[in-house]
């Protein structure tokens, strides 16, 4: 009976950890898809796409956590508070894997595994697809 209260107050705890590291405003720093990991890139794509150069307008990608288990994704601006096809949901932390939940039907619509979560770091990539793997930064 120890042995099983022990075991239980330790999963709950480290879930309870991961959820808490979680809470704060990420931005998107990196994106891979299927598609994009199983190409290469040629000598000649790296060369134009260093002579591009970056863009005049500043995009981001972020999303936020709250203690609460609400969650807003969205694509901010450079220059502007509010950001741009913004979405609401709910989230939830079970072991290594977050859960977006939809606010209306209580149903979980996305899921990810957590790969890496540090201070500054957020990994994660769908539970369905192992090639596509997001990275975020904390915003402090």
């Amino acid at each position: 009976m120890k042995y099983l209260l022990t075991s239980f107050l330790a999963i709950t705890i480290s879930a309870t950890c991961i959820g808490q590291g979680l809470i704060g405003t990420w931005q998107l720093t990196d994106e891979k898809t299927c598609f994009k990991s199983e190409m290469k890139e040629s000598d000649t794509e790296l060369e134009l796409k260093e002579a591009m150069g970056p863009s005049r307008q500043s995009v981001v990608r972020m999303i936020t956590f709250n203690k609460k288990g609400a969650a807003e994704e969205g694509i901010y601006s450079q220059g502007k508070k509010k950001g741009d096809d913004t979405n609401k949901f709910n989230y939830s932390v079970i072991d290594n894997e977050l859960q977006f939940i939809d606010k209306k039907s209580g149903m979980a619509t996305q899921r990810f595994i957590i790969d890496e979560l540090t201070h500054t770091t957020l990994r994660i990539h769908n539970v369905l697809k192992d090639c596509e793997v997001k990275t975020y930064t904390r915003l402090e």
